[in-house]
């Protein structure tokens, strides 16, 4: 499990610099990473601890953290970019309604090393993402 120290560890290993707004931002990431925060709350959390954090910071610093592989990038049409610390395989489960994303480890029959081995094709990355609704919505009447 990715935690503040391992990513602090990280950007030692790629050279970049540890400043009180990058701290920050790593708080956020980490202590909301069940969330799968966006941008907006990374920021707002990342205030608390750096009053001197701006938006465009924190938008500038998921970007390199993302080209750096520190952190991974989800993109979606309708809603909020969010970001995942964890970078192990897995399948994010989307709620349509509420917007949450649920990590669920990936089923032995897709593990993408078998696959590759299987197939010949080498993955350079895998992204899994199943779109529905939460319990907790279901529960709720429209």
């Amino acid at each position: 499990m990715i935690n503040k120290d391992s990513l602090i560890g990280q950007l030692k290993e790629k050279g970049l610099k540890i400043t009180p707004q990058r701290l920050a931002i790593i708080d956020a990431l980490v202590e909301n990473r069940e969330a799968h925060p966006g941008a907006t709350l990374i920021y707002e959390e990342a205030r608390k601890k750096a009053r001197r954090v701006s938006l465009s910071t924190v938008y500038a610093t998921l970007k390199e953290f993302s080209e750096n592989g520190l952190i991974r990038q989800l993109e979606f049409d309708r809603m909020e970019n969010r970001y995942d610390v964890d970078l192990l395989d897995h399948v994010n489960l989307i709620c349509n309604r509420c917007g949450k994303i649920f990590d669920y480890a990936i089923p032995a029959s897709l593990e993408p090393r078998d696959i590759a081995r299987k197939s010949g094709f080498v993955v350079t990355d895998t992204r899994l993402e199943f779109h529905g609704y939460c319990r907790d919505c279901l529960k709720r009447p429209d």
